[in-house]
């Protein structure tokens, strides 16, 4: 296996980098249809439509995307985080509105219902560990985007 090496401009140390196995690729390719609508595959046979209200109103718009991104990555990463607890999670809905700033999203807010016969502490538990193990969570926070939420049990 072939490495390279990198400057961790932070630390000034060179770090080894190893080659990113299949599974930690991504794919993206977007092809404008006609007007604002464009067509995005991710080369695993998954396709979305994006566009724009003044378009068709065929698809959401991207930065609609990047919230039900966000909705849909908190509800998977709450089962699974509830699965390693070993918590019964019979459902699992994420609520969730966003407020555009002056360019972009500046601020989520969410509620996240459960149907459960896990404890409130469990669940809470099970949300703070989901947060901190969202990816597209950790973009947002990383983005400056402020987020609320509250857990409800169903």
């Amino acid at each position: 296996m072939f490495t390279d090496s990198k400057l961790n401009e932070r630390s000034n140390q060179t770090e080894i980098v190893k080659p990113k196995t299949e599974e930690e690729k991504m794919k993206s390719k977007s092809v404008l249809i006609e007007g604002y609508q464009s067509v995005i595959d991710n080369g695993r046979n998954h396709s979305v439509v994006t566009d724009l209200p003044k378009g068709t109103n065929l698809g959401a718009s991207a930065l609609e995307l990047t919230v039900m991104s966000l909705a849909g990555c908190i509800s998977t990463i709450f089962k699974t985080t509830a699965e390693k607890m070993r918590l019964n999670v019979d459902k699992v809905e994420v609520d969730m509105d966003a407020e555009k700033g002056n360019d972009t999203i500046s601020k989520v807010t969410y509620k996240v219902h459960v149907k459960s016969d896990a404890s409130d502490e469990q669940l809470r538990k099970c949300l703070d560990l989901t947060l901190k193990n969202c990816p597209v969570g950790v973009l947002f926070e990383k983005a400056g985007v402020e987020i609320e939420g509250k857990l409800e049990k169903v």
